[in-house]
């Protein structure tokens, strides 16, 4: 991220600045930029990944919104067993965040007003402490700008609490007995009664000689500590869909943290970068590159190789053709998540003039002036 970078002031345009501005803003700044353009300048390769940020997120709707509101901070992503997309939560809110955590409304209400929420003796309010889901997890991956157009398969190592291998996840050291807790009676909550100016009040509470779990282990595992999780590295292999975009967020099932007891694993959420090609940008299924040609062909015309993702590729340039043309490659794009057909490649054509000629060449040009019925003086140029 830019931090507080202004995406506007980066891409030149100002805030109620429309889709197509937009659009037009930042191919102008990323030809500027282009690495291209400016061989060795780190500067420019600075610019030139911030216009690409810029773009990014004041191209997407949720992001910018995002952005318009709380800054760089805001332009966020998300996504939703393997899913894919930008903006919004995963399962109904932001990665990381699970219902669960919350209990069951019940209980909290209990806790507060006892079993039938009046300080009464009700015994059936009572819940054992069961399996819970694990944790979403995050992580960020960076991509080539090929694996992007064309997808690959990545292996990640995530680090994250998983199932104790020593205990299955039971809590209790193997071969060891497992009783009901005394105190709870398996119940795992326990009701204490308090005397006030309004009489005696009633309230749940997690039993603390097991910990809401209704059983106590003859010998906790060595190896949890009774916690029925470890964390560890796991390697975890994913699909990049082709046509991807910087920005997007996968989320992988069941692959984050494990439960407790018994729960179902949390997802894990990969946050996805793609790295900037020396030569292409990319825009949807668009793709662009900027190709510069000596004087000679522009004036005269010439059939070139255009350098596309897919191989080389023959342009035919017309005699004449001016500088910042632009020409259309169809199908030489990229592909997108929701199609599998290849947009096209826009190639801008730069002029190079010669900046040093042999005499017989300056010779040559002088002619060409003359022919041209301009002045020429030799050693100074056309008057």
């Amino acid at each position: 991220m830019l931090g507080m970078a202004d995406y506007y002031s980066t891409l030149g345009v100002s805030k109620d600045a429309n889709e197509t501005d937009i659009k037009k803003a930042y191919r102008k700044k990323a030809q500027e930029h282009h690495p291209d353009k400016n061989p060795g300048n780190k500067e420019a390769e600075k610019q030139f990944k911030e216009v690409q940020e810029a773009y990014e997120v004041l191209s997407d709707p949720q992001k910018r919104a995002g952005f318009d509101r709380y800054g760089a901070a805001g332009a966020g992503f998300a996504g939703g067993g393997q899913d894919f997309g930008g903006g919004g939560g995963g399962q109904g809110g932001a990665p990381g965040f699970n219902p669960n955590d919350f209990g069951n409304f019940a209980d909290i209400f209990e806790s507060f007003f006892g079993g039938n929420g009046f300080g009464g003796s009700q015994q059936g309010g009572s819940r054992k402490k069961g399996p819970e889901r694990g944790r979403d997890i995050e992580t960020e991956i960076t991509i080539k700008f090929e694996e992007a157009v064309f997808g690959t398969v990545k292996h990640l190592e995530v680090t994250k609490p998983m199932v104790c291998a020593h205990c299955s996840g039971k809590g209790n050291e193997p071969g060891t007995k497992v009783s009901t807790c005394s105190q709870c009676n398996g119940q795992g909550q326990v009701r204490v009664t308090r005397q006030s100016l309004l009489g005696s009040i009633s309230s749940v509470q997690v039993c603390s000689k097991c910990e809401g779990r209704g059983e106590i282990p003859e010998k906790v595992c060595s190896v949890c500590k009774g916690q029925t999780r470890v964390k560890q590295a796991e390697e975890v292999e994913v699909a990049i869909p082709k046509g991807i975009e910087g920005g997007t967020t996968i989320r992988v099932k069941g692959r984050g943290a494990a439960g407790t007891f018994g729960g179902e694993y949390g997802d894990l959420f990969l946050h996805i970068h793609v790295s900037p090609h020396p030569k292409f940008s990319r825009e949807g299924r668009t793709i662009f590159s900027v190709e510069t040609l000596p004087l000679l062909q522009a004036v005269l015309g010439a059939s070139v190789k255009i350098d596309t993702i897919h191989g080389k590729v023959a342009l035919k340039v017309p005699a004449g053709t001016q500088p910042g043309a632009e020409f259309t490659l169809k199908g030489k794009g990229a592909p997108s998540l929701k199609s599998d057909a290849m947009g096209d490649h826009l190639v801008t054509i730069q002029v190079k003039v010669p900046e040093k000629m042999t005499r017989k060449e300056k010779e040559l040009y002088e002619q060409l002036a003359t022919e041209a019925g301009l002045e020429v003086n030799k050693g100074f140029g056309i008057f």
